[in-house]
């Protein structure tokens, strides 16, 4: 047995071990960090504001900080880019990690070292806990292969800037650099389709055994490797590629796609932000996601019924309930008071603290009063396929509003890779799942306020086409699947509809 291998193996037991313990803390670990973020605050510029102490307890940090989002922070982001210090925490942070919203147009999140080193060493444990799992120890000798966001910096004023993903590839631990690809000069590549064609060109004679990315993305680089190699399958390509890594969306749609790509392999999702490491699948044989409570994160969450109403009154993990829909919002060692993330989870277990990413709390449909979500297209959808077949590449749901409002109904855009047999039964079968999903749409539909939903079949490349539109096109970024008005329905309806 190589050194190596020796030592992952014994990395990878301590590492399981480590977690059996940790994940039954989570408590402990929450009050840790709440008292390590008000002990980097207390003299920043933003703790004097809110008149914070080093001896605050929780229910008055909920009284003196209220809900924060971007714009909230705005002046004090630009404050830091200009080189001042002490301004949302202590020091200044190294980087921003940049994303994109729909009222803030980019966002410049804070990331401190201290943060990033979290948001590596959560990728370390994810690792070792697979390892440990698989029997596999031999991962630093294979290829590993994530398709991510340009590692290029820019600046904002004084401060170094891009996506978390393109940060991150700049920290890759040393024992992993030798095998991990693209390289350097490939990830720099800002055209996407170019930047697939260098990759496949860089990677298809290589020993690939772990792969990672957002599904669509992930899927377009594997039809690109078949059509270069002429392969029909991918392990013909890569025979010890047994893991994949994902995250960002709902993998359930896109399984079959992928097995169908590449075989029998096992994966696993994570659950990376710009604002932090929040979650990863710790057990191969549940697909329930561990909260990390020790990763520089504080949470608290808003009930998404109250959230829409107004009502922010949080909550601490302490007081979660199962079943429920939360607005997720974090505290963190980078400077983050208090912040609506924007996403939405549940939980599934309380002991230890598992999750389920549900979407983002901006994605809905409610023109006609229904209150769907982004979880139960999603399921619907799901449910649908094993039922009735048929493979896809992307989709979204949006409504259709028409004069006589019995005719309104919502659609659902979808890029099949494979059709099903029968799209009528299809058809139903998806309005039947929703109805399921979602007792406001069920009480519509039986009502004849509206008509059941119709499907769209796009065009191959459609929905690639809007992201192209919009300027969003590959990366890490993605595709809403689900909107309360027309903009991406009537760009696909207009020029992809097939």
């Amino acid at each position: 047995m190589k050194l190596t291998s020796f030592l992952i193996r014994f990395l990878a037991k301590r590492q399981w071990e480590r977690n059996k313990k940790n994940k039954f803390n989570a408590l402990d670990h929450q009050n840790k960090i709440f008292k390590k973020i008000i002990n980097n605050g207390v003299d920043s510029l933003f703790g004097k504001n809110n008149s914070i102490n080093k001896s605050i307890k929780y229910i008055d940090f909920k009284k003196l900080i209220k809900l924060n989002d971007y714009e909230s922070i705005r002046p004090y982001v630009k404050k830091i880019s200009e080189g001042e210090t002490n301004i949302l925490t202590k020091g200044a942070p190294k980087y921003f990690a940049i994303t994109s919203g729909t009222t803030s147009g980019t966002k410049y999140i804070p990331l401190t070292m201290e943060m990033l080193n979290f948001q590596m060493r959560a990728i370390k444990e994810l690792l070792l806990l697979y390892s440990y799992q698989s029997g596999n120890c031999k991962l630093s000798n294979t290829g590993m292969m994530f398709i991510q966001g340009s590692p290029v910096l820019r600046k904002f004023n004084k401060i170094p800037f891009a996506k978390l993903s393109g940060i991150t590839a700049r920290h890759i631990p040393f024992f992993l650099k030798k095998n991990r690809y693209p390289s350097m000069k490939t990830n720099c590549i800002s055209n996407w389709d170019e930047k697939i064609k260098k990759i496949v060109l860089e990677t298809f004679d290589k020993d690939m055994g772990v792969i990672g990315g957002i599904p669509p993305w992930v899927i377009t680089y594997f039809r690109a490797l078949l059509a270069h190699t002429q392969a029909s399958n991918i392990k013909e390509i890569f025979p010890n590629f047994e893991l994949y890594i994902h995250g960002g969306t709902s993998f359930e749609n896109y399984k079959n796609s992928i097995f169908k790509l590449c075989g029998d392999i096992d994966t696993l999702e994570t659950y990376p932000a710009s604002e932090g490491f929040f979650a990863y699948q710790d057990n191969l044989n549940e697909k329930h996601l561990l909260l990390l409570t020790n990763h520089g994160v504080f949470y608290e969450f808003v009930e998404v019924s109250r959230f829409k109403k107004g009502d922010n009154e949080r909550v601490c993990l302490a007081d979660v309930e199962l079943g429920k829909n939360y607005v997720l919002i974090v505290s963190t060692v980078s400077g983050l008071w208090a912040y609506n993330t924007g996403d939405t989870i549940r939980f599934v277990s309380i002991n230890p603290y598992k999750i389920v990413f549900c979407g983002r709390v901006s994605q809905y449909c409610s023109v006609f009063g229904e209150h769907v979500i982004e979880k139960e297209v999603q399921t619907a959808l799901t449910q649908t396929l094993k039922k009735s077949g048929g493979e896809i590449c992307e989709f979204s749901v949006c409504p259709k509003i028409k004069t006589n409002t019995k005719e309104s109904h919502h659609e659902w855009f979808i890029e099949f890779v494979v059709k099903p047999k029968n799209m009528r039964n299809f058809e139903e079968s998806l309005n039947r799942e929703m109805e399921t999903q979602n007792i406001y749409y069920k009480d519509l539909i039986k009502s004849n306020i509206i008509s059941t939903l119709k499907v769209i079949c796009v065009k191959r490349g459609g929905f690639d086409e809007y992201m192209k539109s919009i300027g969003k096109f590959g990366g890490q970024n993605k595709c809403p699947h689900l909107s309360n008005d027309r903009k991406i329905g009537d760009f696909l309806s207009e020029y992809y509809e097939d």
